[in-house]
């Protein structure tokens, strides 16, 4: 398991397979239905498969992807934060999600700076982009913060609805 980044609260890392109850939680969770969109997670296995199909193999691919998130002094798994190349996009995009009970705890906020730092000297990325739901409020409020600014608002492949577009330079 490869560490990205630590902050004062949380060790940012790769998944592994083993993931596979966060992942299922995770997904299953009433704010990843609402704002993001059922992937379909159904069992353990869906879990596991969604890993070692989509998220793992990311790292090599692409040299980026979605890392997990956990409380450094406890090593309990809490949401996600990371990059993805988006079909629509010209630029890679930030994302994150978190479980419920770990919302408004800043933990979005201070993972998002961790991977502000992650895209602009691991990575080399000069820009990067955001999207999410005109009513994800919360979502938007974290974006704004870590300094996006709203572009536009978009209609993407395999999302269904308007996303709001956010940008910034690194």
């Amino acid at each position: 398991m490869k560490i990205i980044r630590e902050t004062d609260r949380l060790i940012i890392r790769h998944y592994t397979k083993d993931d596979a109850p966060h992942i299922f939680e995770l997904l299953n969770s009433t704010g990843w239905i609402e704002n993001i969109g059922d992937r379909g997670i159904k069992t353990h296995d869906h879990a596991v498969a969604y890993l070692v199909n989509k998220v793992i193999p990311s790292y090599a691919n692409e040299g980026f992807g979605f890392y997990m998130c956990e409380l450094k002094d406890k090593n309990i798994p809490i949401g996600m934060n990371g990059l993805i190349h988006r079909p629509g996009l010209d630029h890679i995009d930030i994302g994150f999600a978190f479980l419920p009970e770990y919302h408004g705890k800043g933990y979005a906020y201070e993972s998002s700076k961790a991977i502000l730092d992650h895209a602009k000297h691991d990575i080399g990325l000069k820009k990067l982009l955001a999207i999410t739901t005109p009513e994800n409020q919360k979502s938007i409020n974290v974006l704004k913060k870590i300094g996006m600014h709203y572009v536009d608002q978009i209609m993407l492949p395999k999302i269904e609805g308007i996303s709001n577009l956010y940008e910034m330079n690194l």
